[in-house]
């Protein structure tokens, strides 16, 4: 279906037949209209010029920067000042916090000078808080007033907010005192008092709560809106579900990049220049080669012991890919349960007691599976001198080893978070590498231990 939208408005473009390519962008849904967009990058201006002006914001909204940062650069300066006018002031400030100053400076010109005043505003907060992603655009109602005067109050104001499925309660100084569904009010007697409906089960966000908390939020309510406030608890703005749906979608792609040990892409991969790429992955890469280095230092102080016992060198990857990976998983359930809210830096000890006992077992396991695999080797081979204690040596390693990973694994990302670090960057190489060095320093002396005056 998207592939026959993509062929009909190609010749509508070649054939020049504007009228006709209007109707057809304005039958569209704005989800087609953004897939066009991708397919056809190069006509983007053009979409956004032929589309009428409401469905132009809408599209132009759910684009991501890259694009509409160069649609901006080539949209005629009339359409350029009705677009930025009409989109929501969430969004605009979400396009200026992207953008560069002078970009910003040029764009901020075309707005009235309420909306100016409003969009520096709403700039003036820090870059990750809830004042950025709020809008002034909502619907208000004092304590004392009737049903019939708040649905008066919506129908005039109504159409410039955000959304009007929830009404806030304000008394006259401005201060929250709860929200109420726009269903309760439609059902309610018509001069009934506001302050009758209000059950004092309110939610609220401060403007300067960290966006992630606010994705918490919504995650443990059924909202379609949260109300901002400050300090005083004056209403500031509010927050939707929308805006939280894309900047859930933000975190989790900046997390999982991280996890794996590169830095967040800003555009979908296919759109990321080689070079671009190549920055993005490098300097990770010097960091966990750097770090691998303290592997080989690791090594070489037990050079004398892998000369006497060759075999040992044998099990070296065995020892350390165990390790990296118990760590890897540690670390992944973390930052999962942090990112949803399951666990917090307080429960810093339960986690490390469930860890320690998740790495004695699997590290048990895996000890059994390699003593029994040591044993048949033998059989089988004959070739082992004192398979029972090389079979020891690797069986303990890989206990205190894959403890360990679990371990720091688990630990990692909540002491980044208590520093003030993203989580993410504990990522599973960095844990896979800090488990390498440990590793095999457990590893050599565990041999030093079962082998010594044996074999060593």
């Amino acid at each position: 279906m998207e592939e026959m939208i993509v062929e009909e408005i190609t010749a509508l473009l070649e054939q020049e037949d504007d009228a006709r390519l209007k109707a057809y962008l304005d039958d569209l849904n704005i989800s087609d209209v953004e897939h066009l967009i991708d397919e056809l990058p190069q006509h983007a201006v053009k979409f956004i010029e032929t589309l009428s002006s409401k469905r132009a914001v809408n599209v132009f909204r759910i684009l991501d920067f890259p694009t509409q940062e160069r649609i901006i650069k080539k949209l005629p300066g009339n359409k350029l000042t009705e677009l930025i006018n009409l989109l929501p002031p969430d969004d605009r400030t979400s396009l200026f916090s992207e953008l560069k100053g002078d970009a910003v400076k040029k764009l901020i010109i075309l707005l009235p000078a309420k909306d100016r005043i409003e969009a520096l505003s709403l700039l003036g907060y820090e870059e990750d808080s809830v004042g950025r992603l709020m809008t002034p655009d909502y619907v208000a109602v004092k304590i004392d007033w009737t049903v019939n005067r708040v649905l008066s109050h919506i129908r005039r104001y109504g159409k410039n907010s955000e959304t009007i499925d929830v009404i806030y309660v304000i008394d006259k100084d401005g201060v929250l005192l709860d929200d109420i569904r726009i269903r309760e009010i439609l059902l309610a007697d018509p001069e009934a008092k506001i302050g009758d409906l209000t059950d004092q089960r309110l939610i609220a966000l401060k403007v300067t709560d960290p966006q992630e908390e606010a994705i918490n939020v919504f995650r443990m309510n059924n909202r379609v809106a949260l109300p901002v406030v400050d300090d005083n608890y004056i209403l500031l703005g509010i927050v939707t579900v929308d805006d939280i749906l894309w900047l859930a979608n933000e975190e989790y792609t900046e997390d999982i990049h991280k996890i794996g040990g590169t830095q967040a892409l800003d555009e979908p991969y296919l759109d990321v220049p080689v070079f671009e790429l190549y920055k993005k992955r490098v300097v990770w890469l010097i960091v966990l080669f750097f770090g691998e280095l303290l592997t080989i230092f690791a090594m070489s102080n037990f050079e004398s012991q892998i000369e006497k016992v060759v075999i040992l060198a044998t099990f070296i990857p065995l020892i350390i890919s165990s390790g990296g990976n118990s760590g890897s998983q540690a670390a992944t359930l973390i930052i999962q349960a942090m990112a949803l809210g399951e666990i917090t830096i307080k429960d810093w000890w339960r986690v490390m007691r469930r860890e320690i006992f998740s790495g004695i077992f699997l590290g048990t396991t895996l000890c059994l599976l390699s003593f029994s695999v040591i044993i048949c080797w033998q059989l089988i081979s004959g070739s082992l001198e004192e398979p029972t204690r090389i079979a020891l040596v690797v069986g303990c390693s890989l206990v205190g080893v894959v403890l360990w990973g679990t371990l720091m694994g688990s630990m990692l990302p909540l002491l980044l978070k208590k520093l003030g670090a993203d989580p993410a960057v504990s990522s599973t190489p960095f844990v896979a590498t800090l488990v390498d060095v440990t590793g095999l320093i457990i590893y050599f002396s565990m041999a030093l231990l079962f082998l010594k005056g044996v074999l060593l």
